[in-house]
């Protein structure tokens, strides 16, 4: 079992130390903890949102690409669009390239040639 994060490490962190900050994610992305990154994406924390976006792309987390993708995280979008590609997800495709996303449209026509 995975020890928890140490909770003095997460008060540097929530108190501003950018070091913290650098090692709660490291060791958060390391231990797969969505949950620790998702809190730290959602602080501002851009090197989290990116361990964030990795982590659900190597799960096939949709849903949790589709909130960051919401949220306005281009590179959630990209992963949204890849993954969704991968898992043969056209209702998710069809609902970005509803929105204007080409690349997403692209996808879809590209699946529907196959």
């Amino acid at each position: 079992m995975t020890e928890p994060i140490d909770p003095h490490l997460r008060e540097r962190a929530d108190s501003g130390d950018r070091d913290a900050v650098d090692e709660l994610i490291e060791l958060a992305a390391e231990r797969g903890d969505i949950t620790e990154l998702r809190r730290l994406a959602d602080a501002g924390y851009s090197d989290a949102a990116d361990e964030l976006i990795q982590l659900a792309g190597e799960t096939g987390d949709v849903a949790e690409l589709r909130r960051l993708s919401d949220a306005g995280n281009t590179t959630a979008t990209d992963q949204l669009i890849e993954t969704a590609s991968e898992l043969g997800d056209l209702d998710e495709l069809r609902r970005l390239a509803a929105t204007g996303n080409t690349t997403a449209a692209d996808q879809l026509t590209e699946l529907d040639d196959h």
